[in-house]
């Protein structure tokens, strides 16, 4: 068994089942306790004729046979089979309920959790606890009830009628078994630490091949296939020695096990037959005790194998804790304002931000202000801030009190969900789903009219290519959409934000893979479709914010200035730069 923070009330939770299950395990518990007194009767048939029953000697013959052993014998053995049905049903059927529970709990709370946590963890890793870890605690939830509580009883009854019959025997036959139990606990802490270690060998293992798996085209471009190759052999290898150490450890448990439990066949042999000797026991007391040492060798070496699924259970159960326990930054608490509608009006004030563990502020007293229904663009240079700032906007992390502002509220007293309802975003990336085109652009949402799927493909440009393929909307796309081109992923994303309809929509690079043709008829649908929303276009071409409302320039996380484009280049040199470079690299292209 095993017991934690965020498992203790699934004992509760599931009381019923598992209740049900002990009363059908003790029951087949005390039915196969009744077979070694039929070893007994026969082997005393067998050798002097008759039968001590209920104190009275009743001859052995074919009708005793029948009607005290063979028939006896049938139905205990079918109350056996259909006992053991029963308490597998319900012990490890909680377990596996025990383990759907908490992957669900665990998803939910991974959605919670905040873009830092995922900027230092890796997707293999977190598949890992989904998988082996869940697996580890299902699998000691539900066999280590068994275990334990079979442990106790079949050991007891067991234990119980062997003292019974011979309490010195009995005691000499549970001198080799106390020393097992007390090797399998030293024993067992160590192997705790080596479940831990093969672990988290398998979580690296599992992160660079998901890693490689997503990148298989940059590998394949740069001829690096035999390099990522060394690479996975250098940690299947670090796996296969996290493996082989703990099943070094774990097979030296069993070797204990197997010798105290031979050693104890030996005591009891050699006593028993010394008992036979002097008359004290009969050939049939001495199977009989045989058999009941027989069924508290499977509660011994249970309790060893608890002590080492405790061990791998304890270490999973931790991993899964940890993730459990990793707190969301940006979340909804207590007396936050839920908004009813936003009309879409920005204002950062003075806002300095760092990313946590960065070294440098990603931006630096930027203040600006977006009026409701502007078209404003960001631009600048690579790592100038552009991204943070819709970061921010989205609540994606915590900012300080008093430096953004949303139709003139303060972001810090507003629920983040209410907020994100009233944003759309397409993202720099253009993460998309591995499903039919038509579900990518629906996803934004629920109830999702075809309609209005093909509207939103128009007014991305996109629904020319998408009736070229062969399913038409229901193409499946491949993983992170790798089944389409590059401009195409962006105007699906673009298309699924339009279909949110939002006030404040944000597109973070959205047009970069894309002819300028095409950008131009996506800028211009964009600006008749959102007449009166607020609309952040962040890019690193002037021709994508030229003819819009407002631009801001950011340099180095700090506001350059801010203007239509006609006042940057009149007045700011450095915008005059971009414009004239990008202006000589478009003459240079043609």
């Amino acid at each position: 068994m095993i017991f934690g923070k965020y498992i203790n009330r699934y004992y509760w939770k599931y009381a019923l089942l598992i209740l049900c299950g002990l009363a059908a395990l003790v029951a087949v518990d005390f039915a196969q306790t009744l077979i070694p007194e039929m070893y007994r009767m026969v082997i005393d048939g067998i050798d002097k004729g008759a039968v001590a029953v209920n104190g009275e000697l009743v001859n052995f013959d074919i009708q005793f046979v029948w009607e005290k052993i063979c028939v006896p014998m049938f139905f205990i053995i079918v109350f056996i089979v259909l006992g053991r049905f029963v308490w597998r049903i319900c012990l490890f059927g909680s377990g596996i309920r025990v383990e759907r529970d908490l992957r669900k709990q665990m998803f939910a709370h991974c959605e919670a959790l905040s873009c830092e946590f995922y900027s230092r963890e890796k997707v293999g890793n977190l598949m890992s606890l989904f998988t082996n870890d869940l697996e580890t605690v299902q699998d000691c939830f539900g066999s280590g009830i068994m275990m334990t509580f079979d442990a106790v009883f079949l050991g007891g009854l067991s234990l119980y009628k062997m003292f019974c019959m011979d309490w010195v025997m009995t005691l000499y036959s549970l001198i080799p078994m106390a020393l097992m139990v007390a090797i399998s606990l030293i024993v067992g802490k160590y192997m705790t630490m080596k479940w831990e270690t093969r672990q988290q060998a398998f979580s690296d293992l599992s992160d660079f091949a998901q890693e490689s798996f997503s990148g298989i085209a940059v590998i394949k471009a740069f001829v690096k296939e035999f390099k990522e190759l060394l690479a996975f052999r250098w940690l299947n290898k670090k796996n296969e020695d996290a493996n082989v150490a703990y099943t070094k450890i774990s097979t030296l448990l069993n070797v204990f096990v197997t010798l105290f439990v031979e050693s104890v066949i030996c005591v009891v042999l050699g006593y028993g037959s010394y008992l036979v000797y002097k008359g004290t026991f009969t050939g049939g007391q001495l199977m009989e005790f045989i058999g009941y040492f027989n069924q508290i060798i499977w509660p011994v070496t249970a309790i060893t194998e608890l002590i080492e699924m405790h061990s791998r259970g304890k270490a999973s159960l931790k991993r899964v804790s940890d993730l459990l326990e990793s707190k969301a930054n940006a979340i909804d608490e207590e007396g936050k304002i839920s908004l009813e509608s936003v009309n879409g009006a920005v204002e950062f004030r003075n806002l300095t931000f760092r990313y946590p563990q960065a070294d440098y502020d990603a931006l630096s007293d930027v203040s600006f202000t977006v009026n409701v229904g502007e078209n404003v663009g960001i631009i600048g240079k690579t790592g100038s801030g552009k991204t943070t700032v819709a970061d921010l906007i989205l609540r994606c992390y915590n900012v300080e009190d008093g430096t953004l502002f949303v139709d003139g509220i303060d972001v810090n007293t507003l629920s983040v969900k209410s907020l994100r309802n009233f944003c759309a975003y397409v993202p720099q990336d253009n993460f998309l789903f591995s499903d039919t085109i038509y579900n990518n652009i629906a996803f934004a949402v629920d109830g999702a009219t075809e309609e209005s799927v093909v509207r939103a493909a128009q007014l991305a440009d996109i629904d020319g290519n998408i009736n070229k393929f062969t399913d038409k909307y229901q193409t499946l796309m491949g993983e992170r959409g790798v089944t389409v081109s590059g401009g195409q992923k962006q105007r699906i994303s673009i298309a699924r934000a339009l279909m949110k309809d939002a006030s404040i929509l944000i597109l973070d690079d959205a047009v970069s893979a894309v002819d300028t043709d095409t950008e131009k008829n996506i800028l211009d649908n964009l600006k008749k479709a959102r007449l009166g929303k607020t609309t952040i276009y962040i890019a690193h071409r002037i021709s994508t914010v030229r003819n819009l409302d407002k631009i801001i320039l950011l340099d180095n996380g700090t506001v350059v200035d801010v203007g239509t484009h006609d006042e940057l280049v009149s007045r700011c040199p450095a915008y005059r730069t971009m414009v004239e470079l990008q202006t000589l690299e478009e003459e240079e292209g043609l």
